[in-house]
C-alpha cells in the first residue's frame, strides 16, 4: 500500500486495509472533519452500501496508529465527551487477516 497523500483542508483520511480495500476498491479516501467516531461506521455505510455488515462488524480501528474502541451501536450515553475524529486524522480500517 501506498502512503495516502495528506487530506484535503477540513478533511481527514481512511485507510482501507486487506479486505476492506477490496470491498471500497480503494486503498484511502478523504471524509469531512470532524467526525464523531460513533458515526464513522455510519458515514462508511452511506458511501460503500453493505461495509457495515461485510467488513466492519469485525474489524480494528485506529486513528493516528492508536487502537480505538468503537462506541457500541446506539449508546447514546451523554456521561462521555465522545471522541472527535479531526481534520487532518489518520483512520484505518483494520479488518481481521488469517496467515498460513
Amino acid at each position: 500500500m501506498a502512503t495516502a497523500p495528506k487530506p484535503p483542508k477540513g478533511h481527514f483520511n481512511v485507510l482501507y486495509f486487506a479486505s476492506a480495500g477490496s470491498f471500497t476498491s480503494k486503498e484511502h479516501e478523504s471524509f469531512p472533519a470532524p467526525l464523531e467516531l460513533g458515526r464513522l461506521f455510519d458515514v462508511l455505510e452511506e458511501r460503500h452500501s453493505g461495509i457495515k455488515d461485510t467488513i466492519l462488524s469485525s474489524c480494528l480501528v485506529t486513528v493516528n496508529l492508536e487502537y480505538v474502541d468503537m462506541p457500541p451501536e446506539g449508546d447514546s450515553s451523554s456521561s462521555t465527551t465522545p471522541f472527535m475524529i479531526k481534520e487532518g486524522d489518520e483512520v484505518a480500517i483494520i479488518p481481521p487477516v488469517s496467515s498460513g
